[in-house]
This record gives C-alpha cells, structure tokens and sequence, in this order.
C-alpha cells in the first residue's frame, strides 16, 4: 500500500454509514419485545380464563369456542407484525452487509491510482450527493440518482430520510399530527434524552386553538396533554394558562407574543430535525457540507478575496481564478478557518510580478527565455505582459 494513501482517512467520517442501521435494528427488538411482552401477557391471562370457565362449567361450548377464536386471532395478529418486523430487519442487516463492504472495499486499494480507487471514490460520491439531496426534500430526483446507480442502493437511507423530510415539511406548513405521531412511536427515546419536543409541539397545538378563538377546546386540550406533564415543564404550563384570560391574540401582552410568532413553526421544524437526526445518529450538517467545507477550508488563505478575482498562484498550470473565491463557493468558504500549510506547494521561491500573479522565479526566468525575451526581462505566461526583471518582489505565500 502506498504511503499516500490511508484507508483510515477515507472512513473518519463514515461512522453514521454503519451507525444508523444499528439504531433502526435496536429500535425494532425493542418494538419486537413489547409487542411479545404485551401480547403474551393478554394470552397467558386469556388462556387462563378460558380453562377455568371450562372447568367450572361456566362457559358454554360456544363461549369456549369464541374465548378461543379471539386468542387465535390475537396469535395470528402477533405474527403478522413480528413477520413485518423480521422483513425489516432482513432489510437492515442487507444495508449493514453492504455498508460494511463498502468500507472494507478501501483494504484491497493500494493508491489514489488504482481503478478501483477511482470506482470507490465515484460511489461515495453519488452516495454523498443522493443524501445531500433528499435532506432538501428532492425526492425524485435522489430516486433518479439510485436508479442510475444501483450499488449505492443499500447505501442510501432513503426511506428514512423521506420521512423525516416529510415530517419537517408538516411542521413548517403548521401541522403537528405527523410529527406527534413520530413522538409516540419514540416516547422511549424522548423520554430518556429528556427531550422537550413532543411538549413544545403540543403547547404550539395549544396555541392555535387559542389563535382560533376555540377556548373550550384550548381548556380541554391544556387539561388532557399539558396538566399531565405539568412537573416537568411546570414554569410553561403555568405561563400559558394566563393566556386564557384574554378573549384574542392581539391583546396579549409581550410575555406571550412570542408564542404567536410565525417563527415557532420554523423551530419546531428544525428542533425536530435535529432531535431525529440525534436518535438516528445522522450526522448534521450532511457528509457532504462536511467533506465541502473540509476540502475548501484547505484551499483557502488569506490572500482569498470574496466576490474579487485574487492573486493567483502559478505553478506548472495556468489557472486564472481562484476556486474559493469564485462565485460557487465564497459564500460557503466565508465561515470556515484558513487552511494549515506545513509545505509549500508552490515553486521554490516565489515572486510576484506587479499585476499581483506569482510565480516560481526559475520558473519564470525559464519560460521567458524559450519565449525568445532578452536577458533581464520577464513574461508574465497568463496575460503576456513583459517587464524588467527588477520589478519582481519576493513573497511567501502561506
């Protein structure tokens, strides 16, 4: 294997690759063990209660045969979903399989040269690009993307990702069924991260019963959903009882105003992104911003200017822009640190000509001389500009 290439480097961020089937399969064997233990405790009681009637002659033929129809039906009822179950975690297991391939794939590579280098890189790359893509809620077109690449199929958490965009969506748009649904399939989780969300959604419920003028309801909801968890949240559940007392939204005062704010609808959007992501252990940004943000933050010096063409530097290729100070990327590059240089990449000493592009001098002296120029006079080889070899100026780019 090539020193230059480190397959520990390529998997730093692929943690969450393999992660999050092991959270999905998690998930279902703790769905799998209620389902058992509640079903099993109602057919143990159930069965029970069938052979005493039996045997006290309490029950009649046909009272015994219907007990044992709804226990048969109650059985039937608990294989179809531990089948489902089973079916689901086939599928995790054949994500995990491929997943794990994937990764192991970078142990038979030995440089940045090889084909497969080149194949594994591509698949990465529309892996990275099909996530990207779904978390913007471009659904047809990541399905397009798979379709185009099969092998990052098992790759992509598509259906995961579909719903938690479809959940968002809900959200901003000012719904809070689907994601108070999502709550109660994950009580457990929320409860145990001490997560505040389902709270925050149901006082936003609350809220707009309140916006409608519906106070009846407003009450009866504030009595079913926020009396009971009144100790954990109990500054919040007293606050928002005031606001019962005045007839509409546009009298409260400014302790609750911000309860009225559109932007609640935003917050509870991205709180629930981020408390999903959190359980399934996606990474937030997405691995592609971080793989971005990380190969443009490398680039990056302070002689970058936004929005301006800046010094470039020349070696052996001509290059007149800068990538980080192009228009594509100076917004992202604007947050990120300047890059670390340990080593030059540029010629041997540096110069620069009074346009502001520099060179290697040797570099420069050489190519003016093929260039047919008189001793003591450069070229400059992007524009053609020529001067005196005096104006050139040592600099020390970082």
């Amino acid at each position: 294997m090539s020193k230059d290439f480190n397959p520990e480097n390529h998997i730093l961020l692929e943690q969450a690759l393999l992660k999050l089937p092991q959270q999905q399969m998690r998930q279902n064997f703790k769905t799998s063990q209620r389902y058992l233990e509640r079903d099993l405790t109602f057919l143990n009681n159930a069965a029970s209660e069938a052979l005493e009637s039996c045997n006290n002659g309490k029950a009649s033929p046909d009272d015994s045969l219907m007990q044992l129809d709804v226990i048969i039906s109650r059985l039937q009822g608990l294989k179809r979903k531990m089948v489902a179950l089973q079916t689901e975690e086939d599928v995790l297991m054949r994500k995990s399989k491929a997943r794990i391939a994937h990764l192991q794939a970078l142990y038979s590579i030995n440089s940045l040269d090889d084909q497969d280098y080149k194949k594994w890189n591509r698949i990465r790359m529309n892996r990275l690009l099909a996530d990207n893509i779904l978390r913007n809620g471009y659904t047809e077109t990541a399905k397009a993307l798979i379709e185009a690449d099969p092998e990052i199929a098992d790759l992509v958490d598509l259906e995961v990702l579909i719903q938690c965009k479809a959940i968002e969506t809900s959200l901003r748009d000012g719904h809070t069924e689907d994601c108070l649904a999502w709550c109660q399939e994950n009580k457990s989780y929320l409860k145990k991260a001490k997560s505040s969300l389902e709270f925050e959604v149901r006082l936003q419920q609350y809220v707009e019963f309140i916006r409608a003028g519906k106070t009846i309801e407003a009450i009866m909801y504030y009595r079913k959903y926020l009396v009971p968890i009144a100790d954990e949240h109990l500054d919040s559940v007293i606050r928002i009882a005031g606001m019962l007392a005045f007839s509409t939204p546009e009298e409260l005062e400014s302790p609750y105003q911000d309860l009225f704010s559109p932007d609640r609808w935003q917050k509870l959007a991205d709180s629930f992104v981020a408390t999903h992501h959190q359980m399934l252990g996606i990474p937030m940004p997405s691995l592609l911003q971080i793989a971005l943000s990380a190969g443009i933050s490398a680039l990056k010096t302070p002689s970058c200017r936004v929005g301006n063409h800046p010094i470039t530097f020349v070696s052996n290729y001509n290059s007149s822009l800068c990538p980080i100070c192009s228009p594509e990327l100076s917004e992202l590059a604007k947050p990120l640190p300047y890059a670390h240089h340990v080593r030059s990449m540029v010629d041997p000493e540096p110069v620069m000509l009074p346009n502001g592009r520099i060179y290697g001098r040797q570099t420069l002296l050489t190519f003016s001389d093929k260039a047919g120029l008189p001793k003591g006079r450069v070229r400059d080889p992007t524009t053609g500009d020529e001067w005196d070899e005096k104006v050139l100026r040592r600099v020390f780019p970082s």
